[in-house]
């Protein structure tokens, strides 16, 4: 949607929140201020707290200045919503991080099923525009900068009324055809290639998920995840410098999404649908398929180690390290064989007659001219492998890994022993994806692992039938 006629000389609304956290989907506003403008006049201000039905994080609380008493007795969004609308209708909406405060309230009119839309003017990116040489643009820079005093910082109207205060300075200190010519291109709206259909960019959820970008003929590009769908996908098409997002704007015919619970759900889709589907631009596609190990012989007879795929393995869990390709896994072996004078005759890494190459250079120490027993090299190789050792199951059990969003929509992912199970929503049991044991996957371990590792936000650790 295109800026308001006449730009900044237009009608204008000028928009703070405070808010309990930052993301949209979840997160809720607790304070709105707005600033009207016509003709660069102040014609109202408007403020008002909201009760977010939830509570207001410490850190928020300090930095604000809005504690949960303030807002007990406030009006829920719901109640402030036509109040709002009415403000913002047929103007340009100007905030500072602009997709932060328009994203919310999108979202926060999205929870009543109400589409919520306007022209957008980020004073971020005018600032930048505006002073290309100074580096910092955050709004304390801003007011530093243009000498502006706000009597309220971090409060909705305050800081709204600082962001009238700039447009007042920038309209006085720049001709009026430069700035119309910023806020003309700025506020022009997300930029989708034209074979996509413009209302795409209201349509895009801005919550946690994975996207799927088709070409002709339905073909499948790229999948990807995002913490915010909307954001994520059209940032591939906002300004294409990149070999991946130049392709995706030229190719892309159809986009869809699948909304999921929390970014752990996110990133379990993203890499089932790559590995399941394989989208001709994810990098990792074009990559040999499935994985390498290394194994030893119980025996320690020669060769000691093998390099195999993950799936032909008996006991994935008996191999050492997860390897894309089968020259990676040479390498790691020949690494540690140097590191850890080896013999890369026994390992099966060298096929010549006599001593190895490394026992010449003094890197071996001889246990394939017989100055080394046998089973003291295949114990230092076993010890210098377990590096690369797999993780132990820390769990007795199974385990579930539930998410819960705005929405109250819940999904819990179930694995057993590193393996996936299959996926249950708040009132059903686990879902069996597959027909028999599920198999391992080394793309799932490391995601998982990493959750252990670090849990992502609002995600726990459940077994299953706990509710």
């Amino acid at each position: 949607m295109a800026a308001p006629e006449g730009a900044l000389a237009g009608r204008v609304a000028c928009v703070d929140l405070e808010t309990t956290g930052g993301q949209a989907a979840r997160d809720r506003v607790i304070e709105a201020g707005i600033v009207l403008l016509e003709d660069g006049v102040v014609v109202e201000e408007f403020a008002t707290l909201v009760n977010p039905g939830t509570g207001i994080p410490r850190g928020i609380q300090e930095f604000t200045g809005i504690s949960e008493a303030m807002v007990a007795d406030a009006p829920p969004f719901a109640a402030v919503a036509d109040a709002i609308a009415e403000r913002l209708a047929g103007r340009l909406f100007v905030a500072h991080n602009a997709r932060f405060d328009y994203g919310f309230l999108r979202s926060e009119f999205r929870r009543l099923g109400r589409p919520f839309r306007a022209p957008v003017l980020c004073t971020v990116r005018l600032s930048r525009a505006l002073t290309p040489g100074e580096r910092g643009h955050n709004l304390d820079a801003v007011m530093a900068r243009h000498g502006i005093a706000c009597d309220a910082r971090h409060r909705a109207l305050g800081d709204a009324k600082v962001l009238a205060e700039f447009l007042r300075i920038a309209r006085e200190r720049w001709p009026a055809a430069e700035i119309d010519a910023h806020v003309t291109r700025l506020a022009a709206g997300p930029r989708l290639p034209p074979q996509l259909d413009p209302s795409l960019a209201d349509e895009i959820p801005e919550g946690p998920g994975v996207y799927l970008l088709h070409g002709e003929g339905g073909a499948l590009l790229y999948v990807g995840k995002a913490r915010n769908l909307a954001s994520r996908v059209l940032a591939h098409f906002a300004d294409p410098r990149t070999k991946l997002d130049q392709a995706l704007a030229r190719e892309v015919r159809r986009v869809e999404w699948i909304e999921t619970a929390g970014e752990f759900g996110a990133q379990l889709t993203e890499a089932r649908l790559i590995r399941s589907m394989k989208p001709s631009l994810n990098r990792i596609s074009r990559e040999a398929s499935g994985h390498w190990a290394i194994s030893l012989r119980e025996d320690g007879a020669m060769p000691l180690a093998s390099i195999s795929p993950l799936d032909e393995l008996d006991d994935p869990g008996a191999g050492f390290g997860l390897f894309r390709r089968r020259v990676d896994a040479e390498r790691a072996l020949a690494g540690l064989a140097r590191e850890h004078a080896l013999c890369a005759k026994r390992l099966g890494l060298e096929r010549s007659e006599g001593s190895c190459l490394g026992f010449q250079l003094g890197r071996c120490r001889g246990a394939c001219v017989g100055r080394e027993a046998p089973a003291l090299h295949a114990l230092r190789a076993r010890l210098a492998l377990a590096r690369l050792k797999r993780r132990e199951w820390p769990f007795k059990g199974p385990i579930g890994i539930r998410e819960r969003d705005w929405r109250g929509v819940e999904q819990t992912h179930y694995f057993d022993n590193w393996r996936y199970l299959g996926q249950a929503g708040a009132d059903e049991g686990p879902v069996r994806f597959y027909g028999g044991p599920a198999p391992f996957d080394a793309d799932l371990y490391r995601l998982l692992a990493g959750f252990l590792d670090r849990p992502s936000r609002g995600a726990r650790i459940v077994t299953p039938g706990e509710r």
